[in-house]
């Protein structure tokens, strides 16, 4: 039976202990992972981190239940919820709740975040979320001095001043390892991210700075297709040496060059913000659509993703926009995009046009359901959204089906704009960021580039031009901002800020 109430010193204890136990497994898994615990300062440095968590969140709760008990048990509950839903996601797919994550956890839109959906996540959020507040929902709580709450506050801070000092030669690992051991600890890596994510995106979205006037140079017809994709690795496209044919229609394409390429980071926003701004940049820049748009470009965006900076063009159309006259198959899917792309050429005013098509083609974790049946090629796959259930071959074979997909989206694009011969021509396609399919025990995206294994950020690069149109130089390595101004070449839009060093095209 439980107690019908409790000191306050001891209910935060117990509260922390419980968060301790239920939360911080890979929290202390990666210090002991990467740590010589068998050395004196390494088995000091385990043994203080793990006095300090118990410290440090019991001062937090501490002073929160003295301030008022209300407010106590409403914060204590809600981080026990959400904890148990943070640390399924770490321990299911090995994230690091970064800010860079917290953008992404903000920024999902309700289709994928319906993916993740699964009962092993019920039981997370039952067993270490639901249970343990209801028991703090009901718990009594004495009482206690203003005397007795500072002599104890000030004997636990004191306690953390001793275990900081103490520590002082390991000071450079906790500096080198503070983003990761920050980003598992709970409830703090979503309690500070959080708010830093906010106050970072409003200094970015302030205004955004606009880019010197360009002209363009010359009448000719030309257009550019730039393909955003999502979540694809280089090393998993039969264009860049992998074994498996997963790209039967491009490697018979003529025009069809690859070419090795890094993103800027391992998570949508800031992978498509650099594809798109003229070069890698913590500032909200004018980005291309815009930029072109206001200098006599016509520019026209189809999405079916998320995450792109804001867009000022008026011929915007997501996939509802885009689903309304589609018919087959390929609607549900990405094929959508390519729904009345013809059309777009057809009706422009310009004589120059930029068409980019944001796809979600290999964004996991269901990557079975992002391509039609008849694209199943390899076989079996992992129709789970608990990744690290299946095999990794059944993983891999789902993924390389989505780059089959995507193998076949790119060739119609190709095939779309051959029928415009009075047009010069050219199609580029650039992933935003890699994905890990259970290499070293990670998956999906997102861990910190300082980190980050380089399936999350070796990604393709690949184009194609029309005959008569223009020559590719050698580009032995690319970057997501060569986008930028290869598009402005190709478009004979003559700028202050083109870097020609940036430019693909001869």
């Amino acid at each position: 039976m439980l107690k019908s109430s409790f000191k306050l010193s001891k209910f935060v204890l117990l509260i922390c202990l419980m968060n301790f136990l239920f939360f911080h497994y890979p929290f202390f898994k990666y210090i002991f992972s990467n740590v010589d615990y068998t050395s004196f300062s390494g088995a000091l440095l385990c043994f203080s981190m793990l006095i300090l968590v118990v410290l440090a969140n019991y001062f937090f709760f501490y002073l929160l239940f003295f301030v008022s008990k209300i407010i106590g048990k409403f914060f204590t509950i809600l981080f026990f919820l959400i904890n148990s839903i943070a640390v399924y996601f770490i321990n299911s797919y090995s994230v690091i709740i970064d800010e860079s994550m917290i953008g992404n956890i903000l920024n999902t839109n309700f289709d994928e975040s319906s993916s993740f959906f699964s009962f092993k996540l019920i039981i997370y959020l039952v067993c270490f979320g639901i249970l343990p507040s209801i028991f703090i929902f009901k718990a009594k709580i004495e009482k206690i001095t203003l005397k007795k709450f500072l002599i104890n506050s000030g004997i636990n801070l004191g306690l953390i001043l001793l275990i900081v000092v103490a520590n002082a030669s390991n000071v450079l690992w906790i500096d080198k390892n503070s983003k990761v051991v920050g980003g598992l600890a709970m409830p703090w890596s979503y309690a500070v991210n959080t708010p830093l994510y906010y106050i970072h995106q409003a200094k970015k979205n302030q205004k955004e700075i606009l880019l010197p006037d360009a002209k363009i140079t010359n009448n000719e017809k030309s257009v550019v297709v730039l393909v955003i994709g999502e979540s694809a690795r280089s090393e998993n496209f039969s264009l860049y040496g992998y074994s498996k044919n997963t790209n039967p229609l491009l490697s018979q394409t003529e025009n069809v060059f690859s070419f090795n390429a890094t993103s800027c980071a391992t998570y949508t926003t800031a992978g498509v913000k650099c594809i798109l701004e003229h070069e890698n940049t913590s500032d909200l820049y004018e980005i291309l659509p815009n930029y072109l748009n206001r200098n006599d470009v016509e520019v026209i965006w189809r999405t079916t993703n998320w995450g792109e900076p804001p867009v000022h063009i008026q011929n915007y159309k997501k996939r509802e926009d885009l689903f309304v006259n589609c018919k087959g198959v390929g609607c549900d899917y990405d094929e959508v995009l390519l729904n009345g792309l013809k059309d777009e050429i057809l009706n422009a005013k310009k004589n120059k046009i930029l068409i980019v098509l944001h796809t979600s083609t290999s964004h996991g974790p269901t990557y079975s359901k992002k391509y039609p049946p008849e694209f199943e090629v390899f076989k079996p796959v992992c129709n789970s959204v608990e990744v690290a259930n299946c095999s990794q071959n059944e993983l891999i074979n789902a993924y390389d089906n989505t780059i089959i997909y995507t193998d076949y989206i790119l060739y119609n694009v190709i095939e779309t704009l051959k029928e415009f011969p009075e047009y010069k021509s050219s199609m580029i396609y650039v992933s935003d960021h890699g994905e890990s399919l259970g290499e070293k025990n990670l998956y999906m995206h997102g861990v910190p580039m300082s980190l980050a294994p380089k399936q999350q950020y070796e990604i393709p690069f690949i184009v194609w031009v029309s005959d008569g149109s223009k020559e590719l130089k050698k580009n032995n390595a690319l970057t997501q901002n060569h986008v930028f101004h290869s598009v402005l070449n190709f478009l004979s839009v003559d700028s202050p800020i083109y870097k020609e060093e940036m430019n693909i095209y001869k």
